[in-house]
């Protein structure tokens, strides 16, 4: 959307909206200060200054009969993660998500096209499957792994096609999978600015090599998006904030966590050339915003873990999303999701949280940007996140798919920022004709870059951060 002297836009994409007369394209630096706290933006803004996003769940209105037409924006929807007043048997509950779960899945089946499923080797996608395979013979499923010659520690674990493979042979797919490579990252950096627009989430090249490889064989494909969100797929994470003396105090702990990058101290000094932009601009308060519908009746850990689960969904997941359509569309690929079925999310928000996680009296103090393997000890010590749909899935799919430790879609891209691309980052974020530098500090940039490639701290979250800004840049500006 775009308002400005009493004119209004709005497209699918910001791309449309560039190519009014008289539209000047500028950064919008308060959204350039939520991106470097939060990897992402939670408020309407987008990185283009005047341009909007519709926030999900709302529509919008516009009285053209009126002198001075306003813009008018309410909301028809939204997550409602709480405790049941009259919780049903641990049975009961399992056994309407395997009906809701298969439901959702024959309902995204419909297609005038060929479908397919991605199979990242997890429980998720792995669950899609097992049910679409029973109705369709031979269904495709495509999986992305990673070239793990030059990785090391947790990164080994990254690469889950020996899994994907397991099940393609259970069900009978007709399987393809790729293999990225860190040549791969920098290859894609360009279209990938292009056509996502703006940068979220994290890493997302993965998702864009995912999505031209499925689109080669098929126009619509399943995604296991939405699970994790629904169902407490990240225990280490909701851990960090489950005791706490009220909603301030637990506001201050999610917080400083969902900082994914930087303090608040590192941020200052490399926003430095911004500062008078965004003065009086508390990112805190941005963070506590996102709960505007969600500040009461906190009185245990139950409450806390679904304030996190609300956050997740209103922030990350939307995040995911929206990575997900815009590369899927690039290669003119549809993407369904059928953990995000109407019915099936109802359901999921009203689940007890004590069927979603085992341990809640256990503070699990966790960063997944820390050095080493702690959240995969956590796993393996509390076998903890997901539980009732690793109950329900278990019946589906091969037992050690249903019980093994969360795994992300994610390169192994700490190693190789500091060995197969240290020459493509060095070469792209130390060069002082980079147009970064116009909004960020080229000597804090450099040092904090000088603390991965030298091994000492991991900034892989910052530096994908960097590169991916310094290419909007030369896209949209």
């Amino acid at each position: 959307l775009l308002r400005r002297n009493g004119r209004f836009a709005f497209a699918s994409e910001q791309k449309a909206i560039m190519t009014l007369p008289g539209f000047a394209a500028r950064v919008d630096r308060p959204a350039l200060l939520e991106y470097f706290t939060f990897q992402n933006i939670f408020t309407d803004r987008t990185l283009l200054e005047g341009v909007e996003l519709l926030p999900p769940g709302h529509y919008a209105t516009l009285d053209l009969g009126e002198d001075s037409p306003e813009l008018r924006r309410a909301q028809y929807w939204d997550f409602d993660f709480r405790e049941p007043e009259r919780p049903a048997e641990p049975e009961a509950y399992r056994e309407e998500l395997e009906r809701l779960f298969r439901q959702a899945v024959t309902r995204q089946l419909v297609s005038d096209v060929e479908l397919g499923s991605y199979l990242s080797g997890g429980m998720d996608s792995g669950s899609i499957t097992a049910i679409a395979a029973g109705s369709f013979p031979w269904l495709k499923t495509f999986t992305c792994g990673f070239d793990l010659s030059s990785a090391s520690g947790i990164e080994l674990g990254l690469d889950e096609r020996a899994r994907a493979e397991a099940m393609s042979y259970r069900f009978k797919t007709e399987h393809y999978e790729m293999v990225l490579k860190a040549g791969d990252m920098e290859r894609a950096m360009a279209r990938l600015a292009w056509h996502i627009e703006e940068p979220r989430d994290g890493q997302s090249y993965p998702n864009f090599y995912a999505a031209q490889l499925a689109s080669k064989f098929v126009k619509v494909v399943m995604s296991g998006a939405g699970g994790d969100e629904l169902f407490g797929g990240y225990p280490w994470r909701y851990y960090r904030a489950v005791a706490n003396d009220g909603f301030d105090d637990y506001a201050g702990k999610y917080y400083q966590f969902w900082q994914r990058m930087l303090t608040d101290d590192e941020r200052g000094r490399l926003l430095a050339p911004i500062a008078g932009h965004v003065a009086g601009i508390d990112t805190r308060d941005i963070f506590r915003g996102v709960f505007r519908h969600h500040e009461d009746a906190l009185a245990g850990p139950e409450t806390y873990i679904n304030h996190s689960l609300y956050f997740e969904a209103k922030t990350f997941l939307h995040g995911l999303l929206v990575v997900e359509d815009k590369l899927s569309m690039a290669h003119g690929l549809e993407t369904r999701v059928p953990f995000l079925d109407n019915d099936l999310v109802d359901f999921a928000m009203h689940v007890p949280v004590a069927l979603k996680l085992n341990n809640l009296a256990e503070v699990a103090r966790l960063n997944e940007n820390e050095s080493g393997d702690k959240p995969s000890r956590f796993f393996q010590r509390t076998r903890d996140g997901k539980q009732i749909l690793r109950d329900v899935m278990g019946r589906f799919i091969p037992e050690d798919i249903a019980t093994a430790q969360k795994q992300g879609f994610s390169a192994p891209d700490a190693s190789w920022f500091k060995g197969d691309s240290i020459d493509f980052v060095e070469r792209t974020l130390l060069d002082r004709k980079a147009r970064l530098y116009d909004y960020v500090d080229r000597d804090t940039a450099a040092a904090l870059i000088g603390e991965h490639t030298s091994g000492a701290q991991n900034r892989r979250l910052l530096i994908w951060s960097l590169l991916s800004v310094e290419e909007w840049l030369r896209h949209y500006q």
